[in-house]
């Protein structure tokens, strides 16, 4: 696929929305494509996170593990990323996650990422910025949902 192709994948997938055209051409080249078929496992369960994949093509399922069965907690397509948290912080998987049909991904390590938002601090504003929204959402919600288990 090409660099250009590379590009308009990562400016559609959640996280590198905010990234200027420059800024994601330098992601991209550091990406590494990747297949898995159906049935095979992209990372485990509590594995160090060092990297993050944006599904390229085909249906992720993340999952967690319940007394030795695989509970699927969401099912991903193009345009997801999974694992972002592993771009800008040491941290493990908190699922597990398998091609539930013939997947392409595109895997970005966190050193490369960490690098960009150093070289280029207005993006590192800008990630600031949808992470401290999305983290106010998510204590909003959890607010709501905690009288339903006073």
């Amino acid at each position: 696929m090409a660099l250009d192709d590379d590009i308009s994948i990562l400016a559609g997938a959640g996280i590198f929305r905010e990234f200027t055209q420059d800024q994601l051409r330098l992601l991209a080249f550091g990406t590494e494509r990747l297949r898995r078929a159906a049935g095979k496992e992209i990372y485990r369960e509590g594995a160090a996170a060092d990297c993050a994949f944006v599904v390229v093509a085909g249906t992720v399922a993340l999952f967690r593990e319940r007394d030795g069965e695989r509970v699927v907690v969401s099912r991903l397509g193009a345009g997801a990323v999974l694992g972002e948290l592993a771009l800008i912080a040491d941290t493990r998987r908190l699922t597990g996650a398998i091609a539930e049909t013939e997947v392409e991904l595109m895997r970005l390590n966190r050193a490369l990422f960490q690098r960009i938002l150093v070289e280029y601090p207005d993006a590192a504003a800008k990630l600031h910025r949808r992470l401290s929204a999305d983290l106010a959402s998510m204590v909003s919600r959890i607010e709501r949902l905690a009288p339903k288990f006073s």
